[in-house]
């Protein structure tokens, strides 16, 4: 009886200690239509990435050590990838989250439980409003149509907030300020769009570039190509988003092959990236070569201080233009390759 006494208050002792928080987050969920890759990469800036095995049942199970910025005392942001889908995510140590989601409608079914659930679930909600005001169309909007979509994605992310009080001031009041950091890029690039409009209106003669290198031997010039519709894509080696619009461009050449188009690209490499306008060339003329890029492949003559590209106010990379068979302008800003606008486009000329 004394030795099982001793064992049950042993046993109380032990059953009673404070349990100790323990110093890792631990993620897991469930994908429906997962992706082919079956990885779920956890993600911090471009220090940190923890890539997770998906199993074949679209399951996902790990832990992770959250580092916390000890001058502001939080810790910092994360970001959830799986294939070509994005999530913010919010964890801290001692948290277990779980995250259910169908690949296939990404931003649509996200949904989160366990601990921290409430701000995931926000962020996933956020994302929603964003996504359904700002859409492919909203920079082609007058700016009377433009501002009513702002208008109503803040009513709805107003309401958003007053749903989620119980996530606290602080909180909510961040979130307030990265939407209107994230307005303000929008607006600057709304109104950028709107200048370029009424500087380079349809219908009125597009700049030329003149004797620029082709890469298949010989010099084009925009006039050698009178007659036709062009569709410039101004672009560089070192561009990560003009290379990711490679295949796409790749593709719409080939659909509108022999039809009234030809497809120009303009390289504005320099000495500044390549140590050389030599190596500049050099690479230029390689990757033509070894991504098969087809159309009309152009070097520029003196890169960003090229008249075509000054004339065009062009400071940002990849830039698309549509000239038509008389050399006018149609769009100074046309639609890029991987956008479902650009044949819009072209269908409504009848090309």
């Amino acid at each position: 009886m004394k030795r099982l006494l001793v064992f049950g208050c042993a046993l109380a002792l032990f059953s009673c200690q404070e349990e100790q928080p323990k110093d890792y987050a631990t993620i897991s969920g469930s994908i429906l239509n997962a992706d082919k890759s079956n990885v779920v990469s956890i993600i911090k800036g471009r220090d940190y990435k923890k890539d997770i095995t998906v199993n074949a049942d679209g399951s996902f199970s790990d832990t992770l050590k959250v580092v916390v910025d000890t001058l502001n005392k939080r810790a910092p942001g994360y970001m959830l990838k799986h294939g070509d889908q994005y999530a913010e995510l919010f964890l801290e140590n001692d948290n277990t989250l779980k995250l259910s989601v169908d690949y296939s409608e990404f931003d649509e079914t996200l949904k989160f439980e366990g601990d921290g659930a409430g701000k995931n679930n926000f962020y996933a909600s956020s994302t929603r409003i964003t996504l359904k005001h700002l859409d492919e169309d909203l920079f082609d909007l007058p700016e009377d149509k433009y501002n009513e979509r702002m208008d109503a994605l803040k009513s709805d992310f107003e309401t958003l907030k007053g749903e989620n009080v119980d996530l606290g001031q602080e909180f909510l009041d961040t979130q307030s300020k990265n939407l209107e950091g994230m307005l303000k890029s929008y607006n600057s690039y709304y109104q950028s769009k709107l200048a370029m409009r009424k500087e380079f209106p349809a219908g009125s003669p597009s700049p030329t570039f003149e004797n620029y290198e082709n890469h298949k031997g010989g010099t084009t010039s925009l006039a050698d190509l009178a007659g036709k519709y062009v569709y410039v894509d101004v672009w560089a080696t070192w561009c990560g988003p003009c290379k990711r619009e490679i295949p796409s461009l790749k593709k719409i050449e080939a659909d509108y092959h022999g039809k009234n188009i030809e497809f120009v690209s303009i390289s504005v490499d320099d000495e500044r990236r390549s140590g050389s306008k030599e190596k500049a060339h050099e690479a230029w003329s390689n990757m033509v070569a070894k991504e098969q890029l087809g159309g009309i492949q152009l070097f520029s003559d003196k890169a960003w201080q090229s008249d075509f590209v000054k004339s065009y106010k062009i400071n940002g990379i990849p830039r698309f233009i549509l000239i038509d068979p008389q050399g006018n302008i149609v769009n100074a800003d046309a639609p890029r390759p991987s956008s479902k606008k650009l044949v819009e486009l072209f269908n409504s000329l009848n090309i």
